[in-house]
């Protein structure tokens, strides 16, 4: 499959990329309780962060995504974890702005470039850039970032496609996102730093906004 330009493909990527660049700094969220979810991400979009990765790894996610997207209108809902046109659908049908895999089988990507919801699919090599980009996606997670080569590999992987932006995640926290983001080719990052589960179960959202806040001041 090739991509034609002016298409649904440039459509989704341009999305996709202007939510990224609107919040640079995506919480990754692992949410065990539904309760927890809206006071969540008032904390988190109180903190200036408004792009929220909820990840499907608990009976609790699709409710937890759905309640976010229908009880904060501030938020830009995304779904995490996506692993089959299943888990691509489900994530439309919770109201998510945007779909978030660690990995892309040719199925997966097929699925999503057939689709207008925008996806960011996670890659590690060259090889799987280049799945990525026949499919039409030119904005792509790096997973998991620092043992897929860190830094040094996303400099390498500007070489052959100039035109790919990233969001690296795994590895990324506080002492380091920055360095991260410096990178051209890089347009967001993604972490679970900014929300610990030990404050999500105590319910302190003060600490969660206080670090929040922290973070975008960093950005300036």
């Amino acid at each position: 499959m090739t991509r034609t330009p002016g298409t649904a493909a440039d459509a989704r990527c341009a999305l996709l990329e202007g939510i990224l660049k609107l919040s640079p700094i995506i919480p990754v969220l692992t949410i065990e309780r539904t309760e927890d979810a809206v006071p969540l991400a008032h904390a988190l979009v109180a903190g200036g962060l408004a792009a929220l990765e909820i990840t499907l790894r608990t009976p609790a996610a699709p409710a937890a995504a759905a309640a976010i997207a229908d009880q904060v209108p501030e938020a830009i809902v995304g779904v995490g974890t996506v692993l089959t046109p299943q888990d691509l659908e489900t994530a439309r049908s919770l109201g998510a702005r945007f779909a978030v895999s660690p990995a892309a089988t040719p199925e997966l990507l097929d699925a999503a470039a057939a689709g207008d919801l925008p996806f960011l699919p996670g890659v590690q090599t060259a090889s799987e850039v280049m799945a990525a980009l026949a499919r039409g996606f030119e904005v792509l997670k790096f997973f998991p970032a620092g043992q897929a080569g860190g830094q040094a590999m996303l400099r390498a992987l500007a070489g052959p496609f100039p035109q790919v932006r990233f969001c690296p995640t795994g590895g990324v926290g506080e002492d380091n996102f920055t360095e991260w983001l410096a990178l051209p080719n890089v347009v967001a990052v993604g972490g679970s730093w900014l929300a610990p589960a030990a404050e999500v179960r105590a319910g302190d959202w003060t600490s969660i906004t206080t670090r929040a806040h922290r973070a975008v001041a960093k950005l300036r």
